[in-house]
């Protein structure tokens, strides 16, 4: 392993000027900043984490608290921590990933071991019990969803509120009036998850304003617990002709039961996804969809988070407008029997 020593024999310059060159704490003329620079690509020198961390009082290090949970579509979670981790790495920083679910104590070993410079937190709750611990460290930190009360932080987040109501919208346009929506599992409405509650409050909201008769159920996903939820809305609402799904894994189920049941897409029924393009184009129907923007929520909380970390940015709410693809899953609503 290359040491600071060598690159200085090899720059021919001091120790000392070669730890100013790599702290920036020194005045270094730009001839000899060149030259030592020069020197440490030509011989592969990296510079020790820990010394550095000390020298610098940064770990140059991000900690990224994403609870991976059973109840969660997890491609989209790591979606969005792999656009974390590329961006911040264009920026210098490295990622450590805290995928546990331990909450409050997550932050209180993060920031008070100095682990890492800064924070970015996932899967916010509307009452997050994260985020006392988070306003009182003093900690630059993102959130990458949005709580109740966003005062005193900054967030990024796709606008979950206009989703639910782009969906509707969409569905009332074709003359759709009674819609169901195949919600998550039952536990994230009970965690009060910020993105299922606002996405709910959109879809109500709009569909009052345009006399729409709306039905949520929550479902934990896979073909048997869909069909029991198909078989609860059609029995509630044997009217319904617009479905909005907002659950990764109950996509292909519901589609494959509508099919048994004699009900053709979008002929009889219309299905809108708020899901990945992904899911939505390699779906047995080409699904009419709202995208999830993974890469750029995870990139405007890196450039958020670093513009905290170089004293440039304040505290602010980013809300990502929708947008909503029309496929082939979506028509007119058929005419009343």
């Amino acid at each position: 392993m290359v040491t600071l020593a060598e690159v200085a024999q090899h720059a021919g310059v001091s120790a000392s000027t070669v730890s100013y060159v790599l702290s920036g704490k020194r005045s270094i003329s730009a001839t000899t900043r060149q030259r030592v620079e020069q020197s440490i690509r030509e011989l592969g020198y990296h510079p020790n984490a820990g010394a550095r961390a000390l020298a610098s009082n940064r770990s140059n290090i991000i900690a990224l608290m994403v609870p991976l949970r059973t109840d969660m579509y997890v491609p989209v979670m790591m979606e969005i921590a792999i656009a974390v981790a590329t961006a911040a790495r264009t920026h210098g920083y490295d990622v450590l990933l805290l995928t546990g679910e331990e909450g409050p104590d997550a932050v209180r070993r993060v920031t008070g071991s100095g682990l890492a410079d800064a924070m970015i937190l996932m899967d916010v709750q509307l009452e997050d019990e994260r985020l006392p611990l988070l306003r009182g460290s003093g900690q630059p930190s993102v959130l990458i969803g949005l709580p109740a009360d966003a005062s005193g932080l900054t967030c990024v987040d796709l606008d979950w509120t206009a989703t639910g109501a782009l969906c509707v919208e969409h569905l009332a346009g074709l003359g759709h009036r009674d819609v169901a929506v195949v919600g998550e599992a039952p536990a994230v409405y009970e965690r009060h998850t910020g993105f299922a509650e606002r996405t709910l409050e959109g879809l109500r909201s709009r569909a009052r304003a345009a006399g729409v008769r709306l039905l949520h159920r929550a479902c934990e996903g896979g073909y048997d617990a869909m069909a029991v939820t198909l078989a609860r809305i059609l029995e509630e609402r044997p009217g319904t002709t617009g479905f909005v799904v907002q659950n990764e894994s109950a996509v292909e189920p519901l589609l494959a039961l509508l099919r048994q049941q004699g009900r053709a897409v979008p002929e009889d029924v219309s299905v809108v996804a708020i899901c990945p393009d992904q899911v939505a184009v390699q779906a047995s129907v080409r699904l009419t969809s709202v995208a999830i923007p993974a890469q750029e929520m995870g990139r405007h909380a890196v450039e958020h988070l670093v513009a905290k970390l170089d004293g440039r940015g304040g505290d602010e709410v980013v809300l990502l407008a929708p947008e909503l693809t029309v496929r082939a899953s979506s028509g007119p609503a058929p005419a009343a029997s």
